[in-house]
């Protein structure tokens, strides 16, 4: 074990693992939800509420800090850690997916990406050398390889030389790193596996990535439209051709019946803005399916959000309640669903880990699916 990162399974059921990321800020229980704090905040919680409701870890975003408040203040007021107040491990994605789904105009070659920023206008670029920099800056625990990102749809040329070049990427993002001094001695750096939905350059980008090295490999280029189905059939070989003693981390994942059944093809990490995107929408999620809490049914209904959820929320404020706060557009209605789905999604990772290490994952995955599609609306 190194202080710097160490991958520990201790135990399996299938193909799905549970184990321990140890990192010097702490332990990542695996399977491990890891909630999105875009802009040095998980939007409408506090730091210490995060914890509490059982996450090891978050995920910060490159491409919005560099530009507000910048990477550069963020290093100078002492780091991502203690600028926004959270003592763990943080994630942080490259900044390639953003560029490329917010910015008007982009401007790819070689080098890397030239952009627009979408908050002035102002025009920035962003290559494998810079991604590395600005998550140094930050002081990032799980770094990500800079990567390029095209649509599920595009044709099988774009997809084989998208995945080439972030292939190319990966190894500038291999140099980028290692370069980064004491940071590159206490942190991490995870490659990213592209191709699409073809398993031939799955396999290819696996490989490019294995003969450089890396702490840990992520299925990238998913949950980006192509439909569950379509998602699972990648995933059913995907995971194989990555180091099996290394984590799995599947980027922008997702529903919960979609890290079930990521679980169950092997998967390790995850993050997805739904928990905390939905709860300030009204959509709570409950082991009987998600619910619309601005529905007229619970305007009188004073059971909790779900009857089996131990979350703070849960334990004191009824459906009427809630469904009044989002209805009136007031700030706590946020803040609670927010706090409950959260809570949700540590639960559901927990009871992963305990039905893989007791060797009923099977039945817990059917069980959780007959319930959850009920769709309580």
């Amino acid at each position: 074990m190194t202080s710097r990162f160490d991958f520990q399974i201790h135990a399996t059921d299938g193909k799905a693992r549970t184990g321990t990321i140890t990192m010097r800020r702490g332990e990542i229980r695996t399977p491990a939800f890891m909630p999105v704090g875009t802009a040095a905040t998980v939007k409408a919680m506090k730091p210490q509420d995060v914890r509490a409701s059982g996450a090891d870890i978050i995920l910060g975003n490159t491409y919005h800090l560099m530009l507000r408040p910048t990477a550069e203040r963020v290093d100078r007021l002492g780091g991502l850690h203690d600028f926004m107040g959270w003592d763990r491990p943080i994630l942080t994605d490259s900044g390639g997916y953003q560029v490329m789904s917010l910015s008007e105009l982009t401007k790819r070659n070689e080098e890397g990406i030239t952009f627009k920023s979408h908050l002035d206008g102002s025009r920035h670029l962003l290559s494998p050398e810079r991604s590395m920099e600005i998550q140094r800056l930050l002081g990032s625990d799980i770094v990500m390889a800079f990567d390029e990102l095209v649509p599920t749809t595009s044709t099988r040329d774009v997809q084989a030389a998208a995945m080439e070049r972030s292939m190319r990427w990966a190894r500038r993002s291999r140099a980028g790193f290692d370069s980064g001094g004491e940071h590159a001695e206490r942190a991490a750096l995870f490659g990213i596996q592209q191709g699409a939905l073809d398993e031939a350059l799955r396999k290819a980008s696996a490989d490019a990535l294995l003969d450089i090295g890396f702490d840990g490999y992520a299925i990238g280029g998913l949950a980006v439209g192509e439909g569950q189905e379509a998602m699972f059939g990648v995933l059913d070989y995907a995971p194989a051709q990555l180091d099996p003693a290394r984590p799995r981390y599947l980027m922008g994942v997702g529903k919960p019946d979609d890290i079930v059944g990521a679980v169950e093809r092997g998967i390790d990490m995850f993050d997805c803005v739904l928990p905390t995107r939905s709860g300030r929408t009204g959509q709570a999620f409950t082991r009987s399916g998600p619910i619309n809490i601005r529905n007229a049914r619970f305007a009188e209904d004073q059971g909790p959000i779900d009857p089996e959820c131990g979350c703070p929320v849960c334990g004191k404020w009824s459906r009427a309640y809630l469904h009044h706060l989002v209805r009136a557009g007031e700030i706590l209605g946020a803040m609670l669903m927010t706090e409950h789905n959260l809570y949700f999604y540590q639960a559901l990772m927990a009871d992963l880990r305990a039905s893989i290490a007791d060797g009923r994952l099977t039945a817990f995955a059917k069980d959780f699916r007959n319930r959850y599609y009920a769709r309580e609306t």
